[in-house]
């Protein structure tokens, strides 16, 4: 997923603000860290 972020960033970023659900960011098939839009978060 790491990847495919930095790859996709911008489309990651309109799909968190559209969805407003945090994502999952696995690296090595493992979960990392989770990455959420800003107005969910408040």
């Amino acid at each position: 997923m790491i990847c495919y972020l930095k790859s996709h960033a911008a489309e990651v970023v309109r799909q968190l603000a559209s969805q407003q659900e945090p994502m999952i960011i696995t690296q090595n098939g493992g979960a990392k860290t989770v990455i959420q839009d800003v107005k969910s978060y408040e």
